[in-house]
């Protein structure tokens, strides 16, 4: 019996994958859990297996394709079988190059979209018609940056919150075009678009301070002396800088919140992330419940999720629910640097360069290492008194840092 095989969905905001390579070829054999493909997301890649065995009958997209989940790819099946069933679109005809296709029906539980004005006559994933019924959005304008043209749920929500929060904005001001720039990877494109909807979505400032850093270096020297447990090993600068973020999260915890449909949501649990340098680009892997965890604790995870992070192999559900981020641009030598926030989160810490820093005491002038620090928030949620606060309080566990982190030599008997 022919069996389709789908684009799988791989994360819950993923509307559609990367189809990058195929093992197999129409007409070959595979036997059940065969690879087929390699599929890739924005973030990592992966592979379609095939769920049952027999002859790949047909392929219905070609390598570099973007595939809408949930979409049959190809089938399996036995020689001779008909697969037209199976085809994409197959329930409506294909329209013809420089036509237009015909609207979309009307989804099960999704009422009156069948409804939906001629401008939206363009294929519509199920979550982007589902969202322009929920919020009666019908703009008499919007360009697809799925496949064909195919509009998906991210182009409607960037053009609603636009209108809604940036009313006074020209035309034109900023492309509402999705679609990946010519040249640029599906994950480089992905990052130029997020970036453009977090400065147009949100009212974003920077306060910039810094905090003295000897107990960092102190602490750092004397685990890379002998005495100290294994797992001490992997501490370093941003694992520190990390762990006092999560602590003073904990202190004021109105910037671990997210600000979704026009609502504030606030978290109880501190999911951290933090940037990531990759050969496909940047990343951000999430440390989940960062703050039931030890410096040590914390410390493997930043190394393990970054090892994957490098190597492609982090599941989506790495980079997902995530409350607060923290990009360290300290080791290339940067003094202060404004980062962008990651919608729906409110909030961003920067770690810069350790510098010497003149200080005066008793009546003499010295210089003393600091860590300069640079937080962004989103003005609509966290005002500059709050924002001050949280980045007073983790110059303060940094500049306590040995004390809070708890890290004695281990006790040996004589």
């Amino acid at each position: 019996m022919a069996t389709p095989i789908e684009m799988p969905k791989l994360g819950n905001d993923a509307e559609e994958c990367l189809l990058a390579r195929w093992y197999k070829q129409s007409g070959e054999t595979v036997a059940e859990g065969d690879v087929i493909a390699g599929i890739e997301t924005e973030k990592s890649s992966f592979e379609l297996t095939a769920p049952v065995g027999g002859t790949l009958l047909a392929v219905f997209f070609g390598e570099g394709d973007l595939v809408p989940v949930f979409t049959n790819v190809c089938v399996v099946g036995d020689p001779g079988e008909n697969v037209d069933q199976f085809r994409p679109g197959a329930s409506s005809p294909v329209p013809e190059p420089g036509t237009q296709a015909p609207a979309p029906s009307p989804e099960p539980g999704v009422p009156g979209a069948a409804v939906a004005p001629a401008a939206f006559a363009p294929a519509m994933s199920p979550r982007a018609r589902r969202f322009a019924t929920d919020h009666d959005f019908f703009p008499s304008e919007v360009t697809g940056s799925g496949p064909g043209g195919r509009i998906l749920e991210a182009d409607l929500t960037r053009l609603y919150d636009r209108e809604r929060k940036a009313p006074a904005v020209a035309d034109g001001t900023i492309d509402d075009v999705e679609a990946r720039p010519a040249g640029l990877s599906l994950l480089r494109g992905t990052i130029a678009r997020r970036m453009r909807q977090s400065l147009a979505s949100t009212a974003q400032y920077t306060l910039n301070t810094s905090a003295v850093a000897t107990g960092l270096l102190s602490l750092r020297a004397r685990l890379k002396s002998a005495g100290f447990a294994e797992d001490a090993a992997a501490v370093n600068i941003n694992a520190m800088v990390l762990f006092c973020a999560v602590r003073a999260l904990d202190a004021v915890p109105e910037v671990n919140v997210e600000f979704r449909d026009g609502a504030i949501h606030r978290h109880s649990g501190i999911h951290i992330g933090f940037a990531c340098e990759t050969p496909r680009g940047l990343l951000v892997p999430v440390i989940r419940d960062a703050g039931r965890l030890t410096l040590p604790q914390l410390a493997a995870e930043v190394t393990r999720l970054t090892a994957q992070a490098i190597d492609g192999s982090l599941a989506p559900a790495d980079f997902t629910g995530g409350t607060f981020t923290v990009s360290n641009l300290g080791t290339y030598g940067i003094e202060s640097f404004s980062p962008i926030l990651n919608p729906p989160q409110v909030a961003i810490l920067g770690v810069n360069a350790i510098q010497l820093k003149p200080v005066r005491r008793d009546g003499v002038v010295e210089f003393v290492d600091h860590i300069g620090l640079s937080l962004t928030c989103d003005h609509q949620i966290i005002d500059g008194a709050p924002g001050a606060r949280f980045l007073r309080a983790v110059g303060e566990r940094i500049e306590n840092i040995e004390r809070i982190a708890a890290l004695d030599r281990p006790q040996h008997p004589e």
